[in-house]
């Protein structure tokens, strides 16, 4: 998982993301990738439930398709 954490109190899954964050540009080019599980994961103590999260924004127009340094 990158950029997201995962709370669970009582029944309730809390999930935090740090929105300022930006991981890189999606494989597509079309989307920046702000916070991903990576797949389907586990909920800690719940391991029966599963949580599959991508968290992105749109790529601003005129700029490349190329990954960040810090790409997953």
């Amino acid at each position: 998982m990158q950029n997201v954490e995962f709370e669970v109190e009582g029944d309730q899954l809390i999930i935090r993301v740090d929105l300022s964050q930006e991981l890189g540009v999606s494989s597509s080019g079309k989307s920046v990738i702000i916070a991903t599980t990576g797949g389907n994961v586990a909920v800690p103590g719940w391991e029966a439930v599963k949580v599959g999260l991508n968290v992105y924004r749109p790529q601003q127009a005129g700029h490349t398709s190329r990954r960040m340094a810090s790409q997953w």
